[in-house]
């Protein structure tokens, strides 16, 4: 029987492909996406894959077919505009949903977002993005320091390292973050340097290269204002199971 074709749309991704190696399906700042099938449903209604925690990402593998590219393979930046790409594919830009009242966080309020209103956070102009990789300087210590934006296969491997650590007692989501984030200290590449200045840096120097990431890090906006008893407050778009099907963990 022959294959059958389904409908896709060819997407933009926020990095403008800038990030990606020479020779990537991405490089030219586009990704192809089918529209969503029963098939689909099906992974969302998965309990096992919900339970598990990957049943966005095997959704977003199942959706996208530029060939050669998997979800993980995309900065979260890009995976976040492919996942909001997938459901107006699906099922249209309104999207209502709970949300926690900015004013009062024990109250939800159900509002509904467009989500073809969410703009792109585009890579800033001066910053060189190729290959990944990109140099700072911390402003207390002094040090000189390469790294690189996460990727959906890093943050996957950070969620297991630090779940690990939370088994023996301790939280280590920042040091955990910054280990993959950070790849020279000083011109050293070495993971005992990395791992030691990972777990030894200065407060304030983490504080100021975590910003510097999120400044300079293509994304999507995910955040809308709506108005609330009077007044614009500014909410988060939730991106859930529900963030696609309502009824998929019923």
């Amino acid at each position: 029987m022959a294959e059958h074709k389904f409908p896709t749309e060819v997407i933009d991704l926020p990095s403008l492909g800038k990030v990606y190696p020479k020779g990537s399906p991405l490089i030219d700042g586009k990704i192809e996406l089918k529209y969503m099938t029963t098939k689909e449903e099906d992974i969302l209604m998965s309990q096992n894959l919900i339970k598990k925690g990957v049943v966005i990402d095997k959704l977003l593998d199942s959706l996208i077919v530029t060939e050669g590219v998997k979800q993980d393979d995309l900065i979260l930046g890009d995976k976040n505009a492919v996942l909001v790409a997938a459901r107006i594919l699906a099922y249209g830009p309104e999207y209502t949903c709970a949300v926690a009242n900015p004013k009062n966080p024990d109250q939800q309020i159900e509002h509904t977002f467009d989500l073809s209103q969410c703009p792109f956070k585009e890579v800033v102009k001066g910053v060189d993005y190729s290959d990944n990789s990109f140099d700072y300087t911390t402003p207390v210590g002094k040090t000189k320091l390469k790294f690189k934006i996460l990727t959906g296969k890093d943050e996957a491997q950070i969620e297991k390292d630090v779940k690990q650590s939370a088994k023996f007692g301790y939280n280590a989501d920042i040091t955990t973050r910054l280990r993959y984030m950070i790849t020279e200290v000083d011109g050293d590449s070495s993971k005992e340097m990395i791992n030691s200045y990972t777990q030894n840096m200065l407060a304030r120097d983490s504080v100021a290269f975590r910003k510097y990431v999120n400044d300079i890090s293509p994304d999507i906006e995910l955040t809308q204002e709506i108005e609330l008893g009077g007044e614009t407050v500014s909410v988060s778009i939730p991106l859930t199971v529900e963030f696609f099907w309502p009824s998929s963990i019923e």
